[in-house]
């Protein structure tokens, strides 16, 4: 009498494997965008450029929380969403989703988990932050989920994303000083224009992607070379803008004149040259490094001491 074969176990999760997946869902080089847009509210606010006391810990939560928290929470829910599209895009061919070694409940709830957790680890940071947290956690999710899925609503797509140029610096004003109030809104009109110029490429280098899938993003109605000149003309505004605080004297220090005329040839330039056609992902970082530069100037004349 032969013996019965033993049926085979389900291989078991690697507990490390999930982990490298849930932090390659969460982007990390994502966290240092959030860090930057932290720091500049706490200079914004405070007129220096290193914490003191419990500014410390105060802003190292604002980092965790819109970094690595609050991207995984609205990243999860995208890719979970987006799995259609991201089989069609060579550049997210290792992507977990599409990997297949997790699924799109399971993002979905990695990204539930990580919202709740976003929004309770703002609450230190008091009311204003936590109510501006909860907010950006739900546009993650209008941005990606159906039935609201503002991705595949071309111009609701790009003011998603353009209002993070002015709710990062002020997520960093309000995690130190409690209150939105005082916040200094020219500077957020410039940032606001750069997020809508730099997010414009990303959806032409994932258009072929998008049409085949049927997500109506704006490159997609637009096409290319519209949705190109579009983001050149808000990067031209967002460099002309400063000039103009600049020249008037108004939160952006006259001395900054000769640095945003030569800055702002070389960064219309940068855009022109990396980002028509086809842009890719690493030439569109290139240019939002290069932004850096009279950014940091700014930094230079505003604060009163280090």
């Amino acid at each position: 009498m032969s013996a019965t074969q033993a049926p085979e176990r389900p291989a078991r999760a690697d507990p490390r494997r999930l982990i490298r997946d849930v932090l390659a869902i969460s982007r990390p080089r994502f966290w240092i965008a959030s860090a930057v847009m932290m720091e500049i509210g706490f200079v914004l606010a405070t007129h220096r450029v290193v914490p003191r006391g419990a500014e410390i810990a105060e802003l190292a939560l604002a980092c965790l929380v819109t970094g690595p928290l609050l991207w995984l929470a609205v990243l999860a829910v995208n890719d979970a969403h987006d799995l259609p599209t991201d089989r069609r895009n060579p550049r997210k061919a290792g992507a977990p989703l599409v990997a297949g070694r997790m699924t799109p409940r399971g993002a979905l709830a990695v990204a539930a988990a990580a919202s709740a957790l976003t929004v309770a680890a703002s609450l230190p940071l008091g009311p204003f932050f936590a109510l501006g947290t909860a907010c950006v956690v739900l546009l993650g999710w209008a941005y990606s989920a159906p039935p609201v899925r503002l991705k595949g609503r071309p111009g609701a797509d790009l003011a998603a994303n353009a209002v993070i140029g002015v709710l990062g610096p002020l997520g960093g004003w309000t995690a130190v000083s409690g209150t939105p109030e005082g916040f200094p809104w020219p500077i957020a009109v410039i940032g606001v224009m750069a997020a809508a110029a730099l997010y414009l490429p990303t959806t032409s280098a994932d258009r072929d992607a998008d049409e085949g899938a049927g997500i109506p993003t704006v490159a997609v109605a637009l096409g290319r070379r519209a949705t190109f000149e579009l983001g050149f003309a808000l990067w031209t505004g967002s460099a002309v803008l400063a000039l103009v605080f600049a020249l008037a004297d108004e939160v952006i220090d006259a001395s900054l004149v000769p640095l945003h005329l030569v800055a702002a040839p070389v960064l219309l330039v940068l855009y022109r040259c990396l980002l028509k056609d086809r842009p890719t992902f690493p030439a569109i970082t290139v240019v939002a490094c290069a932004y850096l530069v009279p950014c940091i100037g700014f930094v230079v004349t505003y604060v009163d001491s280090i």
